[in-house]
């Protein structure tokens, strides 16, 4: 039997089963990328593709397309992602399943504007088709900027190529920023489901992706554990926080006059807060999830007033891991007058139930302390009658605290008695890693958010309503910002500026130091 036709006939033993367990492997598909030439193809999106070959979750069948201008054969296309696998795959490297995937891999010359390049793009699907057994099931992947979206959806529709035949499908991948604030979010999506309807349609937000953030399903709506205290009769606040070590040196095309609210807290973190505040689903189901999420969403308010609720930042320069680093100012593109804020921290209230008083704190920057990104339920006091005020001076608050990344894994901060004659308790924790508890490492997040797109699982994107939700509650910071001249200056290497520890010291809290 020929490989065309083994492909043809496959049929994915596992894509029906009612066993959760077992793993979902994808059925006969191309995916086109678009912008492979870029930083992210090749860090991110090669690599997971190999990985996901290499696990075995894709098909025979599978094929990968590059789209770009520039003049490659298709040989030179594979080299290119041999290399970026080499560089960046998570599993070992197996010549025999390299082999496999570099059968399917075509590339496509042409610029966005050329309706001759789709055209060829087109052909060169149909041909991959027949050869492999494809079936007409076409993704495309826009890891491009967004300014350049219009003209790419004008010319996959005007070409035929986002018309689905019956038994086939096609779907539509886009990375953030999904806009740069509501108006611009609203007139995206209309662009968008333009062409491409709103469940074929999966906005990449790769934290999403992250196996912790994933594990706060299972950790409050698989243990009876968590369920009766998750609420504001116990939980005082809830922190999330998303820091990074490094500086903007080099980015200044992207992230100059985006900064670090749009860029981490209108997606990333809003879609955190959504896991640790939503009501359980009626089951997993992406309408279901999905459902919840808006809810909590849509009761979400800022804290005002936002002099007092808000704190952004710039940082300056400082000493970083023993070494000296420069401030934004000095790094290269930044202009010299720049306001776009390296630290963002906003505070927000969730008006259910559940959560009323209960103020959860965001904040995310560059240049801070380490490298971290948790979420930290931090619970109300005990009234500690039996003891006297000595024997628990030491006593913080019990915290539960998930961490995402870089030690994924879930930490619990109790009080224990020290040992001795005395009656003295202190802080202890309780330490969950997923490296130490598992012996498979967790998939990269783009490899489990690229096998949704091709399996058709839209659990984990978000969809147009909470991209306009998040923009809703974000946009008055900005426009806040935006009058209230320069960010304030923070030394590199530290937790960011004062007024964001002046904000939680105002209601008698402080940030964690992770």
């Amino acid at each position: 039997m020929s490989d065309s036709a083994a492909a043809s006939d496959w049929v994915n033993p596992l894509r029906d089963s009612t066993d959760k367990r077992l793993p979902h492997i994808a059925g006969p598909c191309a995916l086109v990328i678009f912008g492979v030439t870029g930083d992210l193809a090749r860090r991110k999106l090669m690599p997971a593709i190999y990985d996901l070959a290499n696990r075995g979750l894709l098909p025979p069948g599978f094929a990968l397309v590059g789209f770009a201008r520039r003049e490659w054969t298709d040989e030179d296309f594979a080299n290119v992602v041999l290399e970026a696998v080499k560089d960046g795959a998570r599993t070992k490297f197996r010549q025999d399943v390299w082999e496999r995937l570099a059968e399917g891999i075509r590339f496509v010359e042409g610029s966005f504007d050329e309706a001759e390049a789709f055209q060829n793009l087109s052909e060169t699907l149909a041909t991959l088709d027949n050869e492999r057994g494809i079936g007409g099931n076409h993704g495309f992947y826009l890891a491009i900027p967004p300014n350049a979206f219009p003209q790419v959806l004008e010319q996959l529709s005007a070409s035929g190529l986002a018309q689905a035949e019956d038994g086939q499908w096609r779907r539509v991948v886009i990375e953030k920023p999904f806009g740069h604030d509501l108006e611009s979010a609203r007139e995206l999506n209309a662009v968008v489901n333009k062409v491409f309807p709103e469940d074929t349609v999966f906005r990449i937000d790769h934290y999403l992706g992250k196996e912790t953030v994933q594990n706060i399903l299972a950790l409050r709506f698989a243990n009876q554990l968590f369920d009766p205290i998750w609420n504001a009769h116990y939980v005082d606040h809830v922190q999330i926080t998303m820091a990074e070590d490094i500086g903007l040196g080099g980015r200044a095309g992207y992230y100059d006059g985006i900064g670090a609210a749009r860029d981490v807290i209108q997606n990333h973190l809003l879609q955190l807060l959504a896991f640790t505040a939503m009501e359980e689903p009626i089951s997993f189901e992406p309408l279901n999830l999905q459902a919840e999420k808006i809810k909590v969403l849509s009761a979400t308010r800022l804290a005002e007033p936002l002099d007092e609720t808000t704190a952004r930042g710039q940082y300056e320069g400082g000493w970083q891991g023993g070494l000296p680093v420069v401030g934004l100012l000095e790094e290269e593109g930044f202009a010299a007058d720049s306001t776009t804020e390296t630290f963002a921290a906003i505070t927000l209230e969730v008006d259910t139930r559940r959560w009323a008083g209960v103020p959860f704190y965001l904040r995310t920057g560059k240049r801070l302390g380490r490298r971290v990104t948790e979420i930290a339920v931090v619970f109300k006091r005990a009234p500690h009658l039996p003891f006297d005020k000595t024997m628990t001076e030491d006593l913080g608050q019990n915290a539960l605290v998930i961490r995402v990344q870089p030690d994924e894994g879930v930490t619990m901060r109790f009080g224990s008695k020290v040992p001795g004659s005395s009656m003295e308790v202190r802080d202890v924790n309780m330490d969950f890693s997923y490296g130490q508890a598992f012996t498979e490492s967790s998939p990269e997040a783009y490899e489990r958010l690229i096998l949704d797109v091709l399996l058709g699982e839209p659990s984990l994107f978000p969809v147009n309503a909470e991209v306009e939700l998040s923009w809703e509650i974000l946009d008055p910071v900005l426009e806040h910002w935006a009058a209230g001249g320069k960010p304030e200056p923070y030394e590199a290497g530290t937790w960011g500026p004062p007024s964001a520890d002046e904000m939680m010291q105002r209601t008698g809290r402080e940030w964690r130091r992770p």
